[in-house]
This record gives structure tokens, C-alpha cells and sequence, in this order.
């Protein structure tokens, strides 16, 4: 059976969600947008204009929960795929919005180049692992107004094939977004059946929502894009202090966002995915290298189930900034109890230094231990190996074995062992004779040959020049209102 584990109990999560409700009854979330302080009052919310105070009473978070579905379908332009959220599977994501790139010739970390990103976004492409895209690292592209964000989603479509995730920063991006949508996918019902892209959505902690980025996402509306809700309360910071608060605060965030998305649109499909952090108590900055952001990982999936929602957790950081012991233990440990808890979507591979830098040799040894954890999950089978171990240690009896039996090597075949994509495991002789290969090396040898064969999904012809066509009109645009 699959491994099963919980940092919460059942009377955690009770409490919670139960501290969650009255937080948001007596303090509420200050809404920037009118537009949203409007239907969240027509959805029965108690609405202060003066200071731009929405306070949500009881039945209106458990409506709001009642209509987000629990299971819903991420589509993408590559042909067959589909992961059904709330399903019972795992994907993985990468960090979004690193500053810097770790350059792997010369070991340098410095601003990252067109070329860093669009070798990013294949390496994500060619990983079965990961089935969602969030942008990794600064693209490059540059010039005034929409420009940019439109020449990056033409971009980024025409690279990655599978579901892609990202913030919209207002309402005329989204306008320029929805007619990228339209043109790739066939029209809105299309866009609506396959849901080829869904919205990060950051409230801001402690209990905020700015007006640009949700009055953005409220353009969408009759599209039923999906949306991750996403809140980055950091413990002692922009959070209260401990684990529990912690949990509190960015759960109460995520029912507030959660009724002004059913307030727009009943049914939209939700992820519930706050990144709960704690401060680096040495300098109050956050890092993501401590072993709290493991246990607060695993309790967002616990609450999310606990809701019925499909979970996202974004816990695998570290503190160090370059790929190394430090790194790999520290990784390690913060994605190792998220995994167990089984989150829908895994935040983070290729990440250094709190998510500030992308290293694509860090990405590889990171999907590496994805797949450990993932082993770790599927935990101890029935029916694997001998039909009947009673009959085989008779058959074999005292001081045999079982190496040449049909059983054993069906079961390495048929996933009983973990096979290691990465790393050394013959004799010390042997390694010697190899002249002693590093990982970290055959990590970036990886990384680089996968990035040299990957071939994207073709975009037909037309769709191209389409978008094309798009990106300079909204050049032109910018230009216009310079």
C-alpha cells in the first residue's frame, strides 16, 4: 500500500480550518480592487469601502468551498496530455521567477539570457516528471507595455507542450493572453474544455489582495481558467510565529481569494497552493534550507484534502547557491515529507539559493529525487515478487538463493527496486577506472544533452505567424501609448 503520512491530525485540521473562519469573520482581507469588494458583496460578504475591508462571514467560505470542483482536467497543445487534478497522481513544476541563472561552463551566477530561459523551457519539456510550466527565470524579452508578456506566452507556448501556469500582472494582459488562448486552442469553448493554462494568483500576506493581479485574473471571467491560489506567509515576518499560525494565516488567504473566485465564476476550478516559509532567524531573509518548510509542505496537502481541493506544495528550497551537499540535503529533506503527504503538484526543481537562481544541473539532481520520494510513496506492495514466500524459502531453503529466480527478476523490472538515473553504484575499482565522475558533472552532461535533442511539439504554420501577428500588434500598441 502506498506509504501513508501526517503531520496533522484530524482535530489540527478542525482547528484550523475553524481559526481560518475567524480570521477572515472578524479581521477579513484588505481587497484593493472595486471590482472584487463588489462581488464579493453581492456574494453576502460584509464590505468596508472606507478601508477597503472584506470581511467573510461562515456560510459564505463553506458556499464558496461547495462549488469549487474536486477534480478537473490541465490540458496542453501536446497531443494526449492531461493531468486530471484531484485524481490521485503527482506532477511536478518548476520554482517560478529566479533573478539570476547559474551558468554551467563557467560556474558563475549572473543575469540570465533569452538563451538560459528557451533551454530552460525545453529541459522542462523533455522531463516526463514535469507536466506543469511556471517561468523559471527572467526571458529576456524586453521593451514597453504588453509587449513583452505577449512575445513570453507565444514563446513559451511554442517551447513547452504540456500545462502552463503564470501570473498575470493586470487587465490588459489578460486581454492579450485570452486572444493567445484563442488562437492556439480553436476559440473560448475550447480553452474552457481542455484548460491549456491556468493563473498563479499571490495574495498578498498577511491578508491582502492587491488591485492589479486580481483584477487581471477577474478579466478571465467565461473562460474558467483555472487557478492556483498562492499566498507566501513567511513565519515571523509576514506571519505570525510557529508552524501552526503560520498555517492559519495562509489558509485564511487562500478561503478568502477562493470566495472571490466562486463569487466570479461558481465552479472554477481551484488548486489550493499556499507557500508557507519560515525566516532565516540568522538574518530575517528567507532562504528555504530549513527542515520547518518540509513539515509546513506536508500540512498544505493535508489541508487541502481536508477541503476536497487538489494541493500544490512549494517547499523544496534551500539556502546554499550552488549545487552541492548543502543544496542536495537540504532539498532532500524539504520535498521528503511533501511527497509522502502526495501533493497534486511538486513545486521547485532547479532552484538555488531561496529560489533566487536556476541551476539546470540542481534541476536534474532535483527530479532525481523526486522520483526517490515518489518510490518512498508507492511504499510496500502486495503480490510483488514470490506469489508465495512460504513455498520459495522451501524451495530454495538455508544459506540459498534467489538471485537467478524468474520472480527476482521480474520485480527489478517491474519497479520493486529504485533505479537511479543519476550517480555511481558499481565497485570502488571500477569508479577509480572511470577517473572518479562526479554527479554534479553527469548532471550537467544530462541537462545539456537533453536540451540539444529535445525537439517541441511543431505549431502549425499558420497558428505561428498568428501570434505572431499578435506580439506586434501589441508592440505597436505599447508603442502608441509611450
Amino acid at each position: 500500500m502506498p506509504t501513508m503520512l501526517r503531520v496533522l491530525t484530524d482535530a489540527d485540521t478542525v482547528a484550523i480550518h475553524e481559526q481560518s473562519l475567524a480570521v477572515l469573520a472578524r479581521t477579513g482581507m484588505r481587497i484593493d480592487s472595486a471590482k472584487a469588494r463588489a462581488l464579493l458583496g453581492q456574494a453576502g460578504a460584509q464590505v468596508d469601502e472606507g478601508d477597503r475591508r472584506v470581511r467573510f462571514p461562515r456560510a459564505l467560505v463553506e458556499a464558496s468551498l461547495a462549488a469549487a470542483p474536486r477534480q478537473y482536467t490541465l490540458g496542453g497543445r501536446r497531443p494526449g496530455f492531461a493531468f486530471t487534478a484531484g485524481a490521485g497522481e503527482c506532477t511536478m513544476m518548476p520554482d517560478g521567477e529566479s533573478t539570476t541563472f547559474y551558468d554551467p561552463a563557467t560556474g558563475v551566477r549572473r543575469a540570465a539570457t533569452f538563451a538560459d530561459w528557451s533551454n530552460a523551457t525545453k529541459l522542462v519539456d523533455s522531463i516526463d516528471e514535469i507536466g506543469l510550466y511556471w517561468r523559471m527565470v527572467n526571458s529576456g524579452v524586453e521593451g514597453p507595455g504588453v509587449g513583452p508578456a505577449v512575445a513570453h506566452w507565444a514563446e513559451v507556448h511554442r517551447l513547452f507542450s504540456k500545462h502552463i501556469q503564470d501570473e498575470i500582472a493586470g487587465p490588459a494582459e489578460a486581454a492579450w493572453l485570452l486572444e493567445i488562448l484563442g488562437t492556439l486552442y480553436g476559440g473560448r469553448e475550447a480553452v474552457r474544455a481542455l484548460h491549456p493554462f491556468s493563473v498563479l494568483f499571490c495574495p498578498v500576506s498577511p491578508l491582502a489582495m492587491e488591485e492589479s493581479h486580481t483584477d487581471a485574473y477577474l478579466a478571465t471571467a467565461g473562460w474558467d481558467i483555472p487557478i492556483c491560489i498562492m499566498p507566501m506567509p513567511m513565519m515571523g515576518t509576514s506571519a505570525p510565529t510557529g508552524l501552526r499560525s503560520t498555517i492559519v494565516s495562509g489558509n485564511a488567504e487562500v478561503l478568502g481569494a477562493l470566495c472571490l473566485v466562486q463569487a466570479m465564476a461558481p465552479g472554477t476550478p481551484v488548486l489550493y497552493g499556499p507557500a508557507l516559509a519560515v525566516m532565516e532567524p540568522r538574518t530575517g531573509r528567507w532562504g528555504g534550507g530549513g527542515p520547518e518548510h518540509s513539515l509546513l509542505g506536508a500540512a498544505v496537502t493535508e489541508m487541502a484534502r481536508f477541503y476536497g481541493l487538489p494541493a500544490t506544495s512549494s517547499s523544496g528550497g534551500t539556502d546554499h547557491y550552488v549545487t552541492g551537499i548543502q543544496a542536495a540535503y537540504e532539498r532532500t529533506w524539504n520535498w521528503m515529507l511533501p511527497v509522502l503527504s502526495w501533493p497534486d503538484v511538486l513545486i521547485g526543481p532547479g532552484a538555488l539559493g531561496g529560489a533566487s537562481t536556476l541551476c539546470l544541473e540542481q534541476l536534474m539532481i532535483d527530479v532525481e529525487v523526486y522520483r526517490a520520494c515518489r518510490r518512498m510513496h508507492d511504499g510496500i506492495g502486495v503480490g510483488v515478487g514470490e506469489s508465495d514466500v512460504v513455498a520459495a524459502l522451501d524451495e530454495v531453503g538455508p544459506v540459498g538463493d534467489f538471485l537467478a529466480r524468474t520472480e527476482t527478476r521480474d520485480a527489478v523490472r517491474g519497479g520493486e527496486w529504485f533505479m537511479p538515473r543519476l550517480g555511481y553504484h558499481g565497485t570502488f575499482d571500477r569508479w577509480e577506472a572511470k577517473g572518479r565522475p562526479e554527479i554534479i558533472d553527469e548532471a550537467r552532461e544530462a541537462a545539456a544533452t537533453a536540451v540539444a535533442a529535445h525537439q517541441p511539439v511543431p505549431m502549425a504554420d499558420d497558428v505561428a505567424a498568428a501570434l505572431a501577428a499578435i506580439e506586434a500588434r501589441a508592440r505597436a500598441a505599447a508603442a502608441s501609448n509611450a
